[in-house]
Formats: C-alpha cells, structure tokens, sequence
C-alpha cells in the first residue's frame, strides 16, 4: 500500500477532473478540483498538496511555480497533449526552481495517474517527514549517546547532570534495554571523575565465587586454581566509577560484603586477611524492584538505603516514550550506514508509523537491532514495511490511550472530539495538528475522512 496523500487536481475539465479524483479516492487520497488557476495557487496558499496533477501548459506553468514558491515539497504532475510532451520532458529534467516530478500524456488512464501520483506522493511525504523530523530535533537532546525529546527521560537526564557532580552512590532503575550502562557511563564522564578507570560489573552473568573474585581479587592458593594473586575490579577502578550492573540478581552474602566496602572504603582480596583503601564511586543498576526484593528477603534493605541516597534514577520504557522513536530510527539508520558502509536514505512513514505503535520489550537495544538489520538486508534506497521483521509487519500493536475525563464516550467518539480540538488549537492547520497528535499527516487525513471532518 501506498503512501495517502493529498492532491490537488488543476483542469478546465470538470468531469476528467472528477474521475481522476474518483479513481484516487479509491486508493485512500483525498482530494480537491480547481477549475481555474487563480483556483490553484489559492488552494495551494490555503493548504499545501502533496501532489498537484496539472494541465501543462495551459496555465499548468503557473500553478507549477505557485507550488514551488509556497510548498517546495509539493510534487507537481504535468498533463499535457502528444505536442507538448518534450517541453513537459524539458520541465520534468530542470533540476531547478520549476522542476516537475513527471508527466503522463494524453489521454491520460486514471489507473496510470493513480500509478504516478503514488510515486509522487511517497517522494513529497517523505521530504515533509524529513523537515518535520530536523523541526522535531531543534528541541532534542542528545546528551551522551542519549537521544530524544520526550518530557520523561529528559527529567532523568537533568538528575543525570546533577547527581554526577556529587560523590554519592547512585542507583539506576530500568527495564532491559533501556539504557542503563549508557547512563552509568554519562555519569561517570560528567563528573570530576573523568579520566580515570570505568568498570563495568554485570552482577547477574558471574557466580557467587566467581563474582567475589572479580570484585574484591584474590591471593594465591586463595582457592583451586588460584595460582597467582589477582587484583580485583575494584582495586582496578580506584580513583574511578565501578557500575555494577543487575545488582538485584547479587547473592545475599555479596551483598554483605560489597556494604561494607561501600561503608568502609575498604577491599579485602578473597584468601587475604589484610584490607586496603580504595577510592570508587559507585553506580548501580537493576530492573528488579528491590523494594519486593527486601521484602522477599532476596535483597538487604541496609543495602537498598546505601544505593537509593539520592533517589534512583528510572528510565522510562521505549514504549512510554514514544516521540523518540522516529529520533532513534534515523540515528540507528546513519550508524547502521556508517558502521557498514552503506547508503539507506531513510524510511517511509508506514514503517515508522509500525515501529512506533510496536510495544518494544527490549527496549532502545531492540529497536537498534531491528532497524540496523533492515539497513544490512534492505535492497532499496528507501526503508519499508516490507524490510521489517515478519513479526512487526504483521503486529497489531496499538498506542495506549487514556481520557478518563470522557467517560461515558466511545473510543472513536474521543478521538473525534480530541481530533476536533486539535484543529482548532491550529486554527485547521493539517500538518501542525498531525505533530501534536504524533501522528503522520497521512494518518490524519484518513481519520478526518473516517469522521467525516471537513
């Protein structure tokens, strides 16, 4: 399925106008007739098209340039008779200010301009997408490899900032995938710490003697095959910023340990009756709740206290996010191409739109795998529906919605007042209300006709 656009249809013929609107309004367009070219220019000035199909020359030269000069991303069709096929030819090749996107001669088949404002429209949406998107990134943030501009992780992100200039213990709560080593890494690299040593210790990957060993090091003879003494993690990260990841999944008896080197700043090497000082700072993270935990006994509340000083930092969840997904997609795209010498250009908005509406339980880390694959087995220039996982093309994933102040009220009867509303606050400006309802434009156009909304 194509992309829906809407198209201004510009033609001193009203009823090859109107078949020709027909015929697209079958496909999902919506549409609009002007019978003269003053008509043209002041629909065009009203409300951009996607897609102009033209009757060139015959005044098709002005309406051409009234589409450049009021909406650049409009893509223009030319209609035009067997004699005028070179100068359309001429016009189609400019590469300049009055370029047209193509033209079809007549009689013209309404299968074939069905055909040719498809293309039309995949190319105009796809460039009103692109500068909505860098619009969108004005008010992002990218803060160490962070990216987005939703309210909930940027509050995050400003504890980030500020916790990382104290020397506290800090503990980050987050689902799997979410970010959370990223996080420790920003700390560490915002605070006066930064140059020395970042460890990094995943808590749930090492068994218990395992993990003591990693941690604290052990002497020689410690245990079997301990033939040499060995510094451990901590020792290594002195004057630095030891992140152990998955601190939840800790044995309890580590955890009595890792206190009292939290408590006393001191680490005694596995077989070793003497301690010495070290100087580490401490992040922490889980996705456990460690307040079930301690009560469960799984977890010491003594501990739980150490880490939760300040107040944890929580990421928020991929799909609590939604606004950052298209973000994302783009960075994943130009890492992907850069990491593997490609050239993807970009994405149709079907895809993002699937991408976007998908629950993501993996997180950011799957959404970078998923898009990163599409980029690698893609044969087009163009991401699309048909480059994604089997699972996603066909997922009925829907955004969560909730009005509890229209009780009562069907879903469909909500989002028509909510639609309503919208418009209203954009004085029926299409395209703004469509950013706020962090929905494509497209997507608009379809509920508008759903709700018979003019």
């Amino acid at each position: 399925m194509g992309e829906t656009a809407f198209v201004l249809i510009v033609g001193a013929d009203p009823e090859k106008g109107q078949t020709i609107a027909d015929r697209l309004k079958r496909s999902g367009h919506a549409c609009r007739l002007a019978a003269s070219v003053t008509e043209a220019v002041e629909s065009i000035r009203q409300r951009p098209p996607d897609v102009v199909v033209t009757d060139y020359p015959g005044g098709g030269t002005e309406v051409l340039q009234a589409a450049q000069r009021e909406s650049p991303e409009t893509e223009v069709i030319l209609v035009v008779d067997p004699d005028g096929a070179d100068a359309a030819r001429d016009t189609v090749a400019d590469e300049g200010a009055h370029g047209a996107f193509g033209y079809l001669v007549t009689p013209v088949n309404a299968e074939a301009v069905c055909d040719k404002v498809a293309e039309a429209a995949q190319k105009a949406i796809a460039a009103r997408e692109k500068r909505m998107l860098a619009e969108s990134s004005a008010d992002a943030y990218d803060f160490e490899g962070l990216i987005g501009r939703s309210p909930a992780l940027a509050k995050e992100i400003k504890r980030v900032k500020k916790v990382a200039r104290s020397k506290s213990t800090v503990l980050i709560i987050g689902e799997t995938g979410t970010g959370k080593e990223l996080i420790a890494s920003a700390i560490h690299k915002n605070s006066p710490r930064v140059g020395k040593p970042f460890k990094v210790v995943n808590c749930a990957a090492l068994s218990e003697t395992l993990l003591e060993s990693e941690l604290f090091g052990h002497v020689k003879g410690a245990f079997t095959g301990a033939v040499a003494d060995k510094k451990g993690i901590l020792e290594a990260a002195d004057g630095g910023t030891l992140f152990l990841d998955e601190i939840g999944d800790m044995p309890l008896s580590m955890q009595a340990k890792l206190l009292r080197t939290l408590e006393s700043g001191e680490v005694q090497p596995v077989g070793s009756h003497n301690a010495h000082r070290v100087d580490v700072r401490f992040v922490a993270a889980t996705h456990r709740n460690l307040a079930e935990a301690v009560e469960k006994r799984d977890f010491r509340e003594d501990l739980l206290y150490r880490l939760h000083a300040q107040g944890a930092i929580r990421i928020p969840p991929l799909r609590d996010r939604r606004e950052d997904i298209p973000l994302l997609i783009h960075h994943f795209i130009e890492l992907a191409n850069r990491e593997n010498g490609l050239n993807v250009e970009g994405i149709t908005s079907e895809a993002v739109r699937k991408l976007t509406n998908y629950s993501w339980p993996g997180n950011v880390r799957e959404l970078r795998n998923v898009v990163e694959g599409m980029v690698i087995e893609s044969e087009q220039p163009m991401l699309g529906i048909e480059d994604l996982p089997e699972g996603l093309r066909t997922t009925t994933d829907i955004v969560p919605v909730s009005a509890p102040s229209f009780a009562g009220l069907s879903m469909a009867e909500v989002e028509r007042l909510h639609i309503i509303n919208t418009l209203r606050l954009t004085d029926g400006n299409r395209e703004k209300a469509a950013r706020i309802l962090k929905i494509s434009p497209r997507t608009l156009y379809r509920k508008l006709r759903e709700y018979g909304l003019n």
